[in-house]
């Protein structure tokens, strides 16, 4: 039973953190909006790949969750599949991003080897993942033409958010975890 509560509250804080980096984005960023549901700074895929990153299949749960309410209630809300896929696809990505990194660099589950460097791959490899399933989406199934540029948009904005969202929680992590003394 602790470990469905663990997992149930994982889930809600992914769905929390999502929520709130999302309306924070509206606040700060909707100028920056490129086409409904793509930035050219988007906080909540920061979000997308911490919470899997630190919450694994939980963290993914609770992002499809969240993402196809988002799609669902925001972005999309006449469009019941293209809320369905984008809640899939948002969470789907990260969560390949993390199973890579576990394979390639033996990611631990305290994170504690996601040196600098290694982050930045992340975020890179993310910012890549996550509108090339998009975007094959839109030109698969939605057939939409000219898919460069909202491509181009969707990777610059997620790189730059997961950038703000993950340094950012590195050094709130940094600053209140406690110091070591020299003995």
């Amino acid at each position: 039973m602790k470990q469905l509560q663990l997992h149930a509250l994982m889930v809600g804080a992914t769905i929390v953190m999502f929520c709130a980096a999302l309306a924070v984005n509206e606040l700060l960023f909707l100028r920056f909006e490129f086409a409904a549901g793509i930035n050219w700074i988007y906080l909540p895929a920061g979000v997308r790949l911490l919470s899997t990153l630190l919450f694994a299949e939980a963290g993914f749960v609770g992002l499809f969750l969240v993402g196809w309410a988002a799609c669902s209630f925001l972005f999309f809300p006449d469009d019941p599949l293209r809320s369905v896929a984008g809640g899939f696809l948002g969470a789907f990505a990260p969560y390949l991003v993390y199973l890579m990194m576990r394979h390639r660099f033996g990611l631990q589950a305290s994170l504690a080897n996601l040196t600098p460097a290694r982050l930045l791959f992340c975020a890179f490899a993310y910012s890549i993942a996550s509108p090339l399933l998009h975007h094959l989406w839109f030109g698969l199934v939605e057939h939409k033409p000219d898919l460069l540029r909202s491509f181009v948009a969707m990777a610059t904005g997620d790189f730059c958010g997961t950038i703000v969202v993950l340094y950012g929680a590195k050094l709130v992590l940094e600053l209140v975890a406690p110091r070591r003394r020299p003995v």
